[in-house]
């Protein structure tokens, strides 16, 4: 028969792990990190990304495949491009490494990690049905996500362009491209930053569609699992 210690122990692995499967608390940990990374970017006085930024975004992407459990091919092939990314800018920080050689491989690896992570909470969240915490939190997870990936798209343009993205008058850093990202996602058009190039134009445009496009189906979403939600018998 099992010592009460060892049963308090499996006792106390148990909850450890349901804490960890419950998936709006991973979500609720997933905003925290875009918080913080999207503090980390923000606070960027040019346009080379933030090393610990990155990392941030690494563990993002793990949390979000742990909560919508995605394939693990799709996991695989990302793991392998982010942790070279990810490897790159370790080294690269530690000699002292800066300027495109370091910001191009980050500002392209970025994107890639806020292109997955929506992706597989979208993917895992259609098949899903009923409107609770874990819906609404990962709608705006997804959404948040998609405006930072449109920010790390502007930023490699910007990267690889000899011309600032938003003109000589205004400064280009990747804090006001993210500020840009979710104006132009949210369709507000405050206007104070207007990208110069057709190729920055064109971008915002597909931004503006795409956050409509996102609301309209995220609000979808919600109805959807209202009903089914109502729509459920009570128990006897």
């Amino acid at each position: 028969m099992p010592r009460p210690d060892t049963r308090n122990a499996d006792h106390d692995t148990a909850r450890i792990r349901r804490f960890w499967d419950d998936r709006g608390v991973g979500y609720a940990i997933v905003l925290a990190l875009l918080i913080l990374s999207y503090g980390l970017c923000a606070t960027q006085p040019s346009t080379d990304p933030s090393p610990w930024a990155f990392l941030a975004m690494l563990a993002t992407v793990a949390i979000v495949f742990h909560v919508t459990r995605a394939r693990r091919l799709v996991q695989r092939v990302s793991w392998v491009v982010l942790s070279v990314a990810g490897a790159a800018a370790i080294i690269a920080t530690a000699f002292g490494i800066d300027g495109p050689v370091l910001a191009i491989p980050l500002s392209a690896a970025s994107m890639i990690a806020l292109l997955v992570a929506p992706g597989a909470i979208i993917i895992h969240q259609v098949t899903r049905r009923g409107l609770d915490l874990e819906a609404l939190l990962a709608a705006i997870t997804a959404y948040i996500l998609v405006g930072m990936f449109f920010a790390f798209v502007y930023n490699l343009m910007s990267q690889i362009s000899p011309t600032p993205m938003f003109g000589e008058k205004s400064l280009d850093s990747l804090g006001n491209q993210l500020f840009f990202s979710f104006t132009a996602l949210t369709t507000t058009g405050y206007g104070n930053l207007v990208p110069v190039g057709t190729g920055g134009q064109a971008i915002a445009i597909a931004e503006g569609i795409t956050g409509q496009l996102f609301l309209i189906t995220a609000v979808a979403r919600i109805m959807r699992g209202a009903s089914a939600k109502r729509g459920t018998p009570s128990p006897a």
